[in-house]
């Protein structure tokens, strides 16, 4: 995102961190029952073009990149060597390239650790960030996204991908598309959205990302959750394919999966203090050994805030989990929109 770009949202009010447009309480209530618009300030793209993409892609992360059409797009892992995670990536096909969307934080890092396997394979990977303006657009349950995005946008399947007025349009889940729009387009495209479409800012955005159950990996939890822990393998989520082949941590991943029960899930929850992505949480049985840490959270349109928190599956069951430390804040948890039963082996 440009400074062009970036002076833009803040002269229609969002605040210089991308929070809010100065009404948090009201943009959550929004974003809980109408159709609402977010600038994605916190997100970043890197271009990967050239010959050899798709394999390259493909052999580096938990999904099928292979099988990524104009058409689709594919949610995916990038691990170290023993399966950890360091970064979450939405993946789709911009001409013969490919975009991959993920927070600005972890970018940089992100962008140097692909390009030390490019070697001689005939790819190119540059940071696009400024090229595109990424917006969240999201509507109700019962609310019509038709007259914000178009009819052909607002009825794509999952991680379908469609054209729309100055650039593509990409739905995440029941509730939620990611618009991907050309830099020079935004000032009237943002008119047009936001006649049927409140503003928000990330505060609601990152709540409506909670509520999907969408884990996010930032700087400060690489490394810390191996994709299952994240739920990643199952449907909902569709972030791991186990008959594509090799990529880095390809068997410890494997191994989690056909070796025994998942031990620790990733949950929602709620708590009356903010905390930080990472913190670790507490239980009973677990003493001053921590079970588990925070995903991301934010405010909640019904106060306080909400979190995604991957834990020990029986502590969650026992019904005790601690914030910060074993004698901290206990977390109240909230269903998620699926469920938790484990994918078969070989799926995906």
């Amino acid at each position: 995102m440009t400074e062009e770009t970036i002076s833009f949202f803040a002269s229609q009010g969002l605040a210089t961190d991308g929070s809010s447009f100065g009404a948090a309480a009201e943009e959550l209530a929004a974003a809980q029952g109408g159709a609402v618009l977010a600038p994605l300030v916190d997100l970043g793209l890197i271009r990967a073009s050239g010959a050899d993409t798709a394999d390259f892609l493909h052999n580096l992360l938990t999904n099928d990149i292979k099988g990524i059409t104009a058409g689709g797009g594919r949610f995916a892992g990038f691990c170290t060597a023993k399966g950890r995670l360091l970064a979450l990536l939405l993946i789709w096909r911009d001409g013969d390239d490919f975009l991959l969307m993920l927070p600005r934080d972890i970018l940089p890092m992100i962008l140097k650790k692909l390009s030390m396997y490019v070697l001689r394979s005939k790819v190119k990977l540059t940071d696009a960030s400024a090229e595109r303006v990424l917006l969240g657009c999201a509507a109700a349950i019962g609310v019509s996204p038709a007259p914000t995005l178009g009819a052909a946008a607002a009825e794509l399947p999952r991680f379908g991908v469609s054209p729309i007025d100055g650039g593509q349009a990409i739905r995440l889940d029941d509730r939620r598309w990611m618009l991907a729009l050309d830099v020079a387009m935004i000032g009237s495209r943002w008119q047009q959205l936001t006649a049927t479409a409140r503003p928000v800012g990330l505060a609601a955005w990152q709540w409506l990302e909670i509520a999907a159950g969408q884990p996010r990996v930032v700087a400060a939890t690489q490394e810390a959750f191996v994709p299952q822990m994240l739920n990643m393998e199952l449907p909902a989520v569709a972030g791991v394919s186990f008959s594509k082949g090799c990529y880095p941590g390809q068997e410890i991943v494997a191994r989690t999966q056909y070796l025994g029960k998942i031990k620790r899930r990733t949950y929602r929850a709620r708590l009356e203090t903010a905390v930080v992505p990472g913190t670790h949480v507490y239980a009973p049985e677990t003493g001053d050994q921590h079970c588990g840490a925070v995903v991301s959270l934010a405010p909640s349109p019904a106060g306080g805030f909400e979190c995604l928190v991957c834990a020990q599956s029986g502590a969650v069951e026992a019904g005790e989990v601690h914030v910060g430390t074993p004698a901290g804040e206990r977390l109240e948890f909230l269903s998620l929109p699926y469920t938790l039963q484990e994918a078969p082996a070989g799926t995906n």
